[in-house]
């Protein structure tokens, strides 16, 4: 993987390989906050901040830390305690400098530690054995697409919430069916560039 441009990357993880409508990862809080777009846009930002900062930290602690001292087996721990106490600064900077966001996102916000995208990209950073360049490059791009992708939806969600939808398939029913729509519909960028 040491030959992908870096800006290849990022792009193929903002719109072919991203992280919830290619790997579906980052569900739980998708689905549930995208229902408004300031409040969607709010966690899009962190998710990308959190994501953009759990990957440096963690390549960094993986490769000068984990692997000189054969300790590799410690990753997923290592990855999660470094992904909580980084969710942690950014729930305590939120909640100082914007009360109005950190009560809109409510419990969602100290949610993102558990957010599986956040910890599939770290592993993902291993796996494809990414320079510390293609990481970063990947967290901001993994970040942007799951912005991206719920901005989009809760911008489809305010759309139709005065729309005929029948009863059976109202709230997380079409929300999925939505998900699987996009999801279609960013295959189609597949042609352009794609990592796996």
């Amino acid at each position: 993987m040491s030959d992908i441009n870096p800006f290849v990357i990022l792009i193929a993880s903002i719109f072919t390989s991203n992280m919830i409508l290619s790997n579906f990862l980052g569900m739980c809080s998708f689905i549930a906050v995208s229902k408004e777009i300031k409040t969607s846009l709010g966690l899009g930002q962190a998710v990308t901040f959190v994501l953009t900062g759990t990957t440096i930290i963690n390549y960094l602690v993986y490769h000068y830390l984990l692997v000189p001292f054969n300790l590799e087996y410690l990753r997923f721990i290592v990855f999660i305690i470094t992904i909580a106490a980084f969710v942690q600064l950014v729930e305590m900077v939120v909640e100082r400098y914007l009360p109005t966001l950190y009560y809109s996102l409510g419990i969602f916000l100290p949610l993102i530690t558990v957010n599986c995208a956040i910890l599939g990209v770290s592993l993902f950073m291993v796996i494809r054995s990414y320079s510390f360049i293609q990481a970063v490059a990947f967290g901001i791009g993994s970040g942007l697409g799951w912005l991206l992708a719920i901005l989009a939806m809760s911008g489809i969600r305010q759309k139709m919430k005065n729309s005929p939808i029948p009863k059976g398939l109202q709230g997380p029913g079409i929300t999925l069916i939505i998900t699987g729509l996009m999801a279609l519909a960013f295959i189609g960028f597949s042609g352009i560039v794609r990592i796996q």
